[in-house]
């Protein structure tokens, strides 16, 4: 249940904003082409594409004790 209102509340929010932002978008619409439209929106995924794999990739390492020691000397060494 609290998973559902959550959704609910965030999805509201989600479109609120871009209901709010939507004349905004349109009175600066015609200065941009449609190549620079496309430009962004393929920027914008990429980049969220690029942060979200690094961080699944940051998770995976530190989930698997890759980052448990960071020097590599042991202690017998010392």
């Amino acid at each position: 249940m609290k998973t559902v209102l959550l959704i609910v509340a965030l999805g509201a929010m989600l479109i609120a904003s871009v209901w709010q932002l939507g004349p905004i978008f349109s009175a600066y619409a015609h200065e941009m082409s449609i190549h620079g439209w496309i430009a962004l929106a393929a920027g914008t995924i990429l980049s969220l594409g690029l942060g979200g794999g690094l961080m699944a990739l940051s998770f995976f390492s530190a989930r698997r004790g890759y980052d448990d020691r960071a020097d590599w000397r042991s202690d017998e060494d010392s």
